[in-house]
């Protein structure tokens, strides 16, 4: 793949350059609504800083949320808009459309070092669809803003969580212009091919999360690979009642117990699953706990978190470890008394001593909502979806189509 060092090799001052970054970022509430965790912005700026610094006239595409196809005013990028510029330190233009009158006009009065920032995507439905023909015909919009190839217009991917996607702006606009893959994209990439080929051992994954079902393909694609593979999360219970455990009122996919079954089956020396849990009857800042077995989990309770014996015995094994990849919460830790599980596993994460990979998605979130140092991380992705399917050795539209010349 062309790379954008590559692309600034060949110039890009005076040029439009279209580059698709990953900015879907959590919004507060508020009556005006202001970024709660800026970490994708962050990754994205490498790159657009690169571009301007060289004096290209950049224009962001991105999305937030899943709008059905029309605008929707709780997912407009306004409030990232702002917070690109606050951390980029020079204005961000914001279009008040994606390729309508306000995108097209800003990005021909763009000059030399400036960024544009187009309305999200997805408030086109030509960006989801699932028909070649509408999908194109928006991707074409998107590329004419940048003026084409014989223009000097040029693409570049840096959204590595949505690279699993056949979008208009991820996928279609690389077939119509000179396309380039960016650093975040190639970083994400490396990692991954490190986790996926011969990884140094013993090779550990941490798998949290709520259901088992979504993360069935990964387990089927890793238990060949890892040495141990530590369950937490709401697919904890799934396993459990394989076990012939009752879970009490805890997330539960029954349709998924026999195949917790045969996975214990047939990998039951690696599997690790919890031997405590943390349990309430409901989810609150003060909700009544208390910490027990996992085989003898109340009726009339939740499981809520793993306890501190399971978190010991994770973390004896994540401290052997040469490779780790983590991808999941172990469990509800966005409410504090069922966050100790979590920030545990976390930790010891953080402190083994090979190549650690946080998988994007809530892990990174969690990463960070917990106050633990990203720097402390080998590698945290900003795409837990991506991140999967890569290792379920899916292809990825998005990086597979900037492969083809």
């Amino acid at each position: 793949m062309r790379t954008v060092d590559e692309l600034i090799k060949h110039g890009v001052a005076g040029r439009r350059i279209l580059v698709r970054s990953d900015l879907n970022v959590p919004l507060s509430k508020d009556a005006k609504p202001k970024v709660t965790d800026d970490g994708r912005i962050r990754a994205s700026l490498p790159v657009l800083t690169k571009l301007v610094d060289h004096g290209a006239r950049v224009i962001i595409a991105a999305h937030l949320g899943r709008p059905k196809g029309a605008p929707d005013p709780q997912y407009t990028l306004s409030p990232v808009a702002d917070r690109l510029a606050q951390l980029m330190g020079r204005p961000v233009e914001f279009a008040l459309d994606t390729v309508g009158e306000s995108a097209r006009l800003l990005a021909n009065e763009l000059h030399d070092g400036e960024l544009l920032l187009l309305e999200n995507v997805r408030f086109n439905a030509g960006e989801t669809s699932k028909d070649d023909a509408e999908r194109l015909s928006f991707a074409k919009c998107l590329a004419f803003l940048t003026g084409g190839d014989d223009d000097g217009g040029a693409f570049v991917e840096d959204a590595f969580g949505a690279v699993h996607r056949k979008h208009a702006s991820v996928y279609d606009v690389a077939t119509l212009l000179p396309h380039y893959c960016g650093d975040l994209v190639r970083d994400e990439l490396t990692v991954l091919t490190q986790l996926s080929g011969d990884p140094k051992r013993p090779y550990v994954v941490a798998l949290g999360g709520s259901k088992v079902s979504d993360k069935l393909a990964v387990i089927n694609s890793l238990l060949p690979k890892v040495d141990k593979l530590l369950v937490g999360g709401g697919m904890c219970f799934t396993f459990l009642k394989a076990q012939g455990h009752e879970v009490g009122d805890s997330l539960l996919e029954a349709d998924q117990v026999d195949t917790c079954r045969q996975l214990l089956a047939d990998a039951g020396d690696k599997i690790v699953l919890p031997t405590d849990i943390v349990v309430a009857e409901e989810i609150a800042d003060d909700a009544k706990t208390q910490t027990v077995a996992a085989d003898e989990i109340p009726a009339g309770t939740k499981g809520l978190d793993i306890g501190p014996r399971t978190v010991e015995a994770f973390a004896a094994e994540l401290a052997r470890a040469q490779t780790v990849f983590w991808n999941g919460p172990m469990g509800v830790f966005e409410v504090a008394p069922f966050a100790a599980g979590t920030k545990g596993v976390a930790e010891a994460v953080a402190a083994a001593p090979g190549l650690t990979v946080v998988g994007g998605g809530d892990s990174a979130a969690a990463v960070r909502a917990l106050g633990l140092d990203a720097n402390a991380f080998g590698h945290i992705s900003t795409g837990g979806g991506a991140s999967l399917e890569y290792l379920e050795g899916k292809t990825l539209p998005g990086v597979a189509v900037l492969e083809e010349a």
